[in-house]
C-alpha cells in the first residue's frame, strides 16, 4: 500500500509525460539559443535527470571562452507554458532575496522547431556536490530571509499585496494568484474555495467535502487569519511547494561552493507560515531546522494558534492532492476540517 509520503513523490516526480520528445544528440532549439545568445556551433544539449510534467536537459556552451551549462525543461502537454511561466517567475522572486538559495531562470517560450513544445532555461544545479568555499548559510537562514523581506509593491498598486504576477503551478494544478488586499481573503477564496472547485472538475460532486471546505472558508478562516485578528503579518515570498523532494544541497550555475538550495517552486507573495503546511505534511526537515528557524521567525500571535493556522495550510495540500488522485487525501483534509470546524465554530 502505497503511503501520503510516496504517492507525493508520484505527484511531483514521475507522472507520465505526454508527448515527451528526447533531445538527446539532436541540435539545440534555434528559440532557446536565441533567449540565451548561445551559438549553435559552440552548444550541445543531453537528457539530464527527471522532471515531473516535463523532459529535462543538460545545455553546455562557451561563453567568453569558458564553459557554462543551463538545466533546460521542455513539455507540450496544455499546461506546460502556463508551469513554466510560474516556475520561471517563481524561481526569479526567490532568487531577487536569497540569491544563494535557488536557480536563477534565464527563459521560457515556446520552441521555434515545435510552436507546441515550450521551454524553460535555468541555472544548472549541480546537485550533490561537495565543492568547498560556500556560504556556510543554513536552510534555516536563508528561509528565514526569504520569510522577513516584505515583497515589492506590485504594478497598480501603492502596497504590497498578496498574490503573484502570475499563474502557478502546485503539482499539476494551476493556482489563482489574483491579487488581494487581505490574507485571509487569499486564503479562503484563491487557494480553498479553487481547489475545491477543481477537486469536484476531476472527482465528481463530494457534497459532504465541499460543505466541510465552505465552512472552514467562511468560518475557520477568518477566526484564524483575519485582519483584525492575526498580528504582523504582512506578505513575503513563499516558495509553495517546499516539500523535502524540492530541497537538496548543490552547486549553482558553476559558482562559488554547495548550498543549501531550494527548487521546482510555485511561489506566492503570502504569510510566511503558509510554507509550513506542506513542510510539515510530509516531514524531511529535522529538529534542528526548526529549532533555528523558528528562533530567525517568531510565530505570529496569537502564538497559542500557531499549529492550528499550520494545519489549516495543510489542509489546502490535502485537498490539492485529492484533486489530482482522489481517494485517501480526502480523509486527510477532512480529518483537518472536523478538528478545526469543532474547535473555532
Amino acid at each position: 500500500m502505497q503511503t501520503l509520503k510516496h504517492v507525493s513523490v508520484i505527484l511531483h516526480k514521475i507522472l507520465p509525460i505526454r508527448n515527451a520528445r528526447i533531445m538527446a544528440g539532436s541540435k539545440v532549439d534555434a528559440a532557446i539559443l536565441e533567449a540565451l545568445g548561445l551559438d549553435a556551433k559552440s552548444t550541445t544539449i543531453a537528457s539530464h535527470g527527471s522532471s515531473g510534467f516535463a523532459s529535462s536537459f543538460k545545455l553546455s556552451s562557451t561563453v567568453d571562452g569558458k564553459e557554462k551549462n543551463y538545466f533546460v525543461k521542455t513539455g507540450a502537454t496544455p499546461d506546460s507554458e502556463l508551469m513554466f511561466k510560474g516556475e520561471r517567475e517563481s524561481l526569479n522572486a526567490i532568487y531577487s532575496v536569497v540569491p544563494n538559495m535557488c536557480p536563477k531562470s534565464h527563459a521560457n517560450g515556446a520552441c521555434q522547431s515545435d510552436p507546441k513544445r515550450f521551454f524553460l532555461v535555468t541555472d544548472f544545479l549541480e546537485l550533490g556536490s561537495s565543492y568547498p568555499g560556500g556560504s556556510g548559510q543554513s536552510f534555516a537562514q536563508k528561509l528565514a530571509k526569504l520569510h522577513t523581506t516584505p515583497a515589492p509593491i506590485p504594478e497598480g498598486f501603492d502596497k504590497p499585496m498578496y498574490g503573484f504576477p502570475a499563474t502557478t503551478c502546485c503539482g499539476a494544478t494551476p493556482q489563482d494568484n489574483s491579487w488581494k488586499a487581505s490574507w485571509a481573503d487569499f486564503y479562503a477564496n484563491n487557494r480553498l474555495r479553487t481547489i475545491i472547485r477543481q477537486g469536484i472538475e476531476s472527482n465528481g460532486a463530494d457534497p459532504d467535502l465541499a460543505a466541510a471546505v465552505e465552512k472552514t472558508a467562511a468560518v475557520v478562516v477568518p477566526r484564524l487569519l483575519g485582519d483584525d485578528h492575526l498580528q504582523g503579518v504582512y506578505p513575503v515570498v513563499v516558495h509553495g511547494d517546499l516539500w523535502s523532494g524540492n530541497h537538496g544541497r548543490g552547486r549553482i550555475a558553476g559558482k562559488g561552493g554547495v548550498e543549501e538550495v531550494a527548487f521546482d517552486a510555485s511561489a506566492v507573495y503570502g504569510h510566511s507560515e503558509y510554507e509550513l503546511g506542506i513542510m510539515r505534511m510530509f516531514g524531511g526537515f529535522g529538529s534542528s531546522f526548526w529549532k533555528e528557524y523558528e528562533s530567525l521567525v517568531p510565530k505570529a500571535e496569537p502564538k497559542e494558534e500557531w499549529e492550528d493556522r499550520v494545519a489549516l495550510y495543510e489542509l489546502y495540500h490535502h485537498l490539492n492532492h485529492w484533486a489530482v488522485f482522489g481517494g485517501g487525501y480526502r480523509s486527510g483534509a477532512m480529518s483537518i476540517m472536523r478538528k478545526l470546524n469543532t474547535k473555532y465554530s
